[in-house]
């Protein structure tokens, strides 16, 4: 797994969207700056985690006054990378997919699903909210063109090893996988898991 940039611990990177996430939310409510305490009451995480994170990216605020919102998007924006459009595809379009598909990012105007890929002959040559589907054999072609280095798994975990390779010999270097089986993948390779259902079991064993 590789090292996110600015050297930051992975579970500060987890954090930095939810930040960033809230400032915007902020800058359209029209508030300026604010604390890091009233910050942790909104975002729900302590505010000496909030001062310890944002250490790691600079200088960011000022004892007593707070964070000006305004910088704070700026600085987040470049550390995120949001002012630059990144292309994705997704593999596999099952439920899953066709719900990614036809959200497709639409509060985020820095990611884009661009191409899908599926084995099914009767998806293959459909467009789905203005994305173009192709056949899996496609991938070694239509991912390089397009200049995409991201892609989104979501097929069953039979075929996520499989799908990874090929995405790998594609040119992609960063997967979010669906399926809850661990890929084997170069070092280079960065992957992030997503598990509906082990987070959904997570979240039950706090219900009373």
């Amino acid at each position: 797994m590789r090292t996110p940039k600015h050297d930051l611990p992975e579970a500060v990177a987890k954090r930095i969207p939810i930040y960033y996430r809230y400032f915007k939310l902020l800058e359209t409510d029209g508030i300026e700056r604010i604390k890091s305490e009233q910050l942790a009451k909104l975002v729900a995480i302590p505010s000496a985690t909030i001062r310890r994170d944002f250490s790691y990216i600079g200088d960011l605020g000022r004892s007593g006054y707070g964070y000006e919102v305004s910088h704070l998007i700026q600085i987040f924006s470049t550390v995120l990378k949001a002012d630059i459009l990144t292309k994705m595809a997704v593999i596999g379009v099952g439920n899953l997919g066709r719900a990614l598909i036809e959200n497709n990012f639409r509060r985020n105007d820095n990611l884009q699903i661009s191409c899908a890929f599926d084995t099914n002959p009767a998806l293959v040559g459909q467009t789905l909210n203005g994305v173009p589907i192709y056949a899996i054999d496609q991938l070694v072609t239509v991912i390089p063109a397009a200049g995409i280095t991201t892609a989104i798994s979501t097929v069953p975990s039979e075929a996520s090893q499989g799908s990874a390779e090929q995405l790998i010999d594609a040119g992609i270097t960063s997967i979010l996988n669906f399926a809850p089986t661990r890929l084997q993948v170069p070092r280079h390779i960065n992957v992030r898991y997503l598990d509906l259902t082990a987070e959904l079991q997570t979240l039950l064993l706090f219900e009373e």
